[in-house]
């Protein structure tokens, strides 16, 4: 089994798995790097920002000691298929990227991860320019392009991948229905690195009441996502 490398898009998603998988923290790095080493196979497990901003100048820290890993777009997607719920895992062979580009995930590792979630979602994972944040764009996107659900990131981290001569896979799961609305303001909390920003969330509740119940049933979706994503990739080590 080859070192394995997880890429997601913001710090909370990799803090998650980290906690979910006890990764252990690297200090050597500048930025939040976690690792587990099983069975002389390393997982390591790293943010990258939304849209993949941060991987061009991650990823020579991140690399250097790893030879061909597989690469993992990780983390949280937006269900475009109306019957896919929170939670809901997505395994799929293609990602269609922000040009109209069909990207295609290694079809030994896709076949492997399907072995261990056989019941995950396959298909066609959209990668959008931006969020789509409401019902209607959600369901513009599913009639356009029949993919199952949408992210930021996947497309760019598979192409990069293609292009450092190594393969690559997506995990996802859903943290927000096809049927669910995201308040513009949330975009706001997040960081260019992917941090939260503490202190603007809190002012955002005290001005904007009405971006609460969403941002809560968005943290509750977000962390079933995460367990899903989790198991996926726990297994992939064992």
């Amino acid at each position: 089994m080859s070192d394995v490398l997880v890429l997601t898009a913001l710090e909370l998603e990799a803090r998650g798995l980290a906690r979910q998988l006890e990764l252990s923290r690297l200090s050597r790095f500048a930025f939040p790097v976690y690792e587990l080493e099983r069975g002389g196979c390393r997982l390591r497990l790293a943010p990258v920002g939304p849209r993949a901003a941060l991987l061009r100048d991650r990823w020579p820290a991140l690399a250097a000691d790893l030879l061909s890993p597989l690469v993992v777009s990780a983390g949280t997607c937006g269900a475009l298929a109306p019957e896919l719920e929170v939670g809901g895992l997505l395994l799929p062979e293609s990602v269609l990227g922000l040009d109209g580009e069909r990207l295609n995930v290694t079809p030994g590792a896709h076949a492997a991860a399907l072995r261990l979630a056989p019941e995950a979602r396959r298909g066609l994972l959209l990668t959008s320019r931006d969020v789509l944040a409401t019902p209607d764009d959600k369901a513009r996107g599913f009639h356009a392009t029949a993919a199952a659900a949408v992210d930021l990131e996947s497309a760019l981290i598979l192409a990069w991948a293609a292009r450092q001569g190594c393969p690559s896979l997506v995990v996802r799961a859903v943290s927000d229905t096809a049927r669910q609305h995201l308040p513009s303001e949330l975009g706001g909390v997040v960081t260019p690195e992917g941090k939260i920003r503490a202190g603007r969330a809190v002012a955002l509740f005290l001005t904007h009441p009405r971006t609460i119940p969403h941002a809560l049933l968005l943290q509750r979706g977000t962390g079933r996502a995460l367990q899903a994503v989790a198991r996926v990739l726990a297994a992939l080590v064992e």
